[in-house]
């Protein structure tokens, strides 16, 4: 059975939070969290499941769940009682935009314990961590925490539905869930010399806020160590002038150090004649692809050209069709004539969708039949936009393709052991538990 929050009760929290947060917040802030109501662990606060977030505090628990604390008969004062719920759980900690690295411990002396972590809007971190009874497991994540503030004049010009995201504020916000989510420790340190990867996009790459809508640039930093953090900064209906106008390249470029990667896939929307942020294939599009690629390298930054991913539209044969037009050929020829790697996730998921059929790639896709989610009269039916296991097929794409264009990045990725979009993940045993909040509109682009 599906359970959804009402998403009132957390937005309520952080608007009056980001209103009246008067904590002076350090440069270098680090935390160290004891969680349920034993013995508390030297040098650590503690956090107990009643603790509902407090400006005042900085720190606590969110949403309207029930969060239980339990005592275990052991002596270690970490491991020994921890925070738990039936429900996904959210956890707010006030921080100053940065990354950070986020140290969690994970276990139960006497039942076993399922856990996975998602971050900010839906980012997924954890998959899924099992610990048997009696084990505990420390698992380290990277996370961006950002504001839409570029310097005191400048700053996103954000869209109406952005303001509700739990993506731009000074706050880490984790979500904690699965069969039966746990968490004795967390640790939180600023990870000044993390590697950076940037994303730049539509709404196929940035971190959907709500179920059942999913992008693979929320899926893909599962499967980064923690020496290198994901920077999304795409957002729905975007294109590469509107990128542009909205000031999100100015915010990329503001925070790019030397030796980050820059990951840039549009096409879905600069093809669109009726827009004002339309530009040709083989002019306007290279063009601005170029202006990309020029001002991330004059940074000492690393740019990635991606092709747009494909839209489910089959022909009479079970072909998929064309829907890009030359968008995708300009981005390879921009690519060669700029030097720059390039990853064909337009060629690679014209093999995932092919592959899995006409009928069965409405799985990858927004396709629900009615009554599948609360207040859902109506079927969804949407070509272009992905569910978590199309946007997981997707992620594994740009993941291979990181490996086949011989990437520095190949190095920081984990828990891969490749992937051939001719060969997806079996529909059947695929699982990441859903995020409690849903939206039935459809994002922005197509």
């Amino acid at each position: 059975m599906k359970f959804f929050l009402t998403r009132t009760y957390l937005l309520i929290f952080i608007i009056l939070s980001t209103i009246q947060n008067i904590v002076c917040q350090s440069e270098n802030p680090e935390y160290k969290f004891d969680f349920g109501n034993g013995m508390v662990k030297d040098g650590f606060t503690q956090v107990t499941g009643d603790m509902r977030y407090d400006s005042l505090r900085g720190f606590g628990f969110i949403s309207d769940t029930v969060v239980s604390d339990v005592i275990r008969d052991i002596d270690d004062s970490l491991l020994q009682d921890f925070c738990t719920s039936s429900r996904p759980f959210y956890f707010l900690v006030d921080l100053p935009e940065g990354n950070y690295q986020i140290v969690l411990t994970i276990g139960d002396k006497d039942a076993e314990t399922f856990t996975t972590v998602k971050a900010e809007s839906r980012r997924l971190m954890i998959q899924s961590v099992k610990t048997e009874a009696g084990e505990y497991v420390t698992k380290s994540i990277t996370v961006n925490v950002r504001t839409p503030r570029i310097d005191s004049i400048n700053a996103i010009r954000l869209k109406s539905r952005e303001y509700t995201y739990l993506n731009w504020d000074n706050k880490l916000i984790l979500e904690f869930n699965n069969s039966r989510p746990c968490i004795n420790g967390l640790e939180i340190s600023p990870a000044k010399d993390a590697l950076q990867v940037f994303l730049a996009g539509n709404s196929t790459v940035v971190d959907q806020e709500y179920e059942p809508w999913c992008s693979w640039g929320q899926m893909i930093p599962n499967f980064f160590s923690n020496e290198l953090v994901v920077v999304n900064l795409a957002e729905s209906g975007e294109a590469l002038k509107s990128f542009k106008w909205e000031n999100r390249l100015k915010k990329l470029l503001s925070m790019l150090d030397s030796g980050d990667y820059v990951f840039i896939e549009f096409g879905h929307n600069d093809q669109k004649p009726q827009s004002s942020a339309y530009v040709e294939a083989f002019t306007g599009y290279k063009e601005e692809l170029k202006d990309y690629i020029q001002q991330v390298k004059t940074l000492g930054g690393n740019p990635v050209l991606v092709s747009p991913t494909q839209r489910r539209s089959f022909d009479s044969l079970g072909f998929i069709l064309n829907t890009h037009g030359d968008y995708p050929l300009a981005m390879k020829e921009t690519a060669q004539e700029e030097s720059v790697p390039f990853i064909d996730l337009n060629a690679m998921s014209k093999v995932l969708f092919e592959t899995l059929g006409e009928e069965d790639s409405k799985k990858a896709f927004v396709h629900y039949p009615p009554n599948t989610f609360p207040g859902q009269e109506k079927a969804l039916a949407d070509n272009s936009h992905f569910n978590n296991y199309g946007a997981y097929q997707l992620a594994k794409c740009i993941l291979q393709g990181i490996i086949d264009q011989n990437l520095e990045l190949k190095n920081y990725i984990i828990r891969f052991e490749g992937y051939d979009p001719a060969k997806p993940d079996d529909y059947s045993n695929f699982y990441i538990p859903e995020s409690p909040f849903i939206n039935l509109i459809k994002p922005d682009g197509y």
